[in-house]
């Protein structure tokens, strides 16, 4: 078996092993090469498991993103994609075989870390990658979508902004600009990089779906969020994503959808975890939740460079031993001090505070996961009483870490 990186000549081979590896079928591109969720491809990433006699067995690839971290500072983050092993070489070590040499290959070219979609939960934990961030589903039947009042006096909830339906087809390069506004201010958010809306990759309202666009505009007049919907089913209106760079536009945007008229029910994707909207409605059982879910998995290359990277609220310091067992790395112990918002993390001989697995650390990252659910769940270890509510500090994050970039 040879696990090799990819080139521009092997893109038909990769696109039919991965489809095989999934139980599918390549679905048609439209007449520009474009409008399937693989156009975005970048072959100069990918890998191939290829057996002795030539034939390939297994997938994976890799996307050039820019994550968001908490304090705003954006990262180079390998978005893994397109991992597969045809079924008739299963359980051989193939899939393990990838994503070692994927990762080393990541980390030779100073990566400091690697996010993925999880399609089964059980897969890649074991690889060094963990949960962190969340993603929720509200269903809102019609007649009981009426907001409240907001009890904190002014004016109601009146927004100084304004609404203007579009297609989806006709606002492109205006949807990349809010996008890109948005995923500035949002830790946990991956970039849209320009080939993906010009290609139509991934999903709506980027692929070329047909799709209703309300853009909002503040007072002044600068556009600042986008609801993508269509009506799928005779009456329910399902929302692909609400983007808004404040609450104030994401509010006057969700108001635009539960109060469209003929239809009976409305289905938000995507809505972050802790999102006050559920609030928002006169009757606070309006919306049914869930499914909820993990979205956005973090896989940590560099310690050091990684804990340095973000941004941080509270001063302190935190010994932090790390194991990373997939790529043969024992016990090594991070000294992370903390002051006015930046981070120096060295090694350290000190006595740990947290014992951790790399999948943990990728779990607490972004600040989506408390360490002290980790140390109750029996996953992180702390050496004394203080260490949990100690790393709670820390890692706590002004506003919780969202992704809703499908890839």
């Amino acid at each position: 078996m040879e696990i090799r990186p990819t080139t521009d000549q092997d893109r038909d081979d990769f696109v039919d092993t991965m489809h095989t590896a999934f139980g599918r079928f390549p679905e048609t591109p439209d007449e520009h090469g474009g409008g399937v969720w693989w156009a975005a491809l970048e072959m100069d990433r990918g890998v191939l498991a290829v057996t002795e006699d030539g034939r390939p067995v297994g997938t994976a690839g890799a996307y050039s993103f820019e994550l968001t971290l908490p304090g705003g500072a954006l990262v180079p983050a390998a978005g893994v994609t397109a991992v597969g092993v045809v079924p008739s070489h299963r359980r051989r070590g193939v899939l393990s075989a990838m994503m070692r040499h994927q990762l080393t290959e990541l980390r030779a070219r100073g990566e400091i870390l690697s996010v993925l979609l999880a399609s089964e939960a059980m897969i890649y934990r074991r690889f060094g990658y963990g949960p962190a961030t969340y993603s929720g589903r509200l269903t809102v039947p019609r007649h009981r979508a009426a907001f409240a009042a907001p009890r904190a006096g002014g004016e109601g909830g009146a927004d100084a902004g304004s609404v203007e339906v579009l297609r989806s087809d006709r606002c492109r390069a205006l949807l990349e600009e809010i996008y890109d506004r948005y995923r500035r201010v949002q830790p946990g958010a991956l970039s849209r990089p320009g080939h993906w809306w010009k290609a139509g990759a991934g999903q709506p309202p980027i692929a070329p779906a047909p799709r209703h666009i309300a853009v909002h505009r503040d007072a002044h007049g600068t556009p600042d969020g986008y609801v993508s919907y269509a009506i799928s089913d005779p009456d329910v209106l399902k929302v692909d994503e609400i983007i808004a760079v404040d609450d104030a536009a994401y509010t006057a945007l969700a108001r635009h959808v539960l109060e469209h008229d003929l239809v009976g029910e409305i289905v938000i994707k995507h809505v972050p975890a802790g999102h006050p909207l559920r609030w928002q409605f006169a009757d606070f059982r309006a919306a049914e939740t869930g499914p909820d879910g993990d979205w956005l998995w973090v896989r940590i290359l560099d310690v050091p460079r990684a804990l340095t990277a973000r941004g941080w609220r509270t001063d302190g310091d935190l010994v932090l031993e790390v194991t990373d067992p997939f790529l043969g790395s024992g016990p090594e112990r991070h000294l992370l001090s903390v002051r006015d918002g930046k981070a120096d993390c060295v090694r350290t001989d000190r006595a740990p505070d947290l014992s951790l697995d790399v999948s943990d650390l990728g779990s607490v990252y972004l600040g989506g996961t408390t360490p002290s659910t980790l140390v109750r769940a029996g996953h992180i270890k702390a050496h004394h009483a203080e260490a949990p509510e100690l790393a709670d500090t820390l890692f706590r994050t002004e506003r919780a870490p969202h992704c809703l970039h499908w890839f």
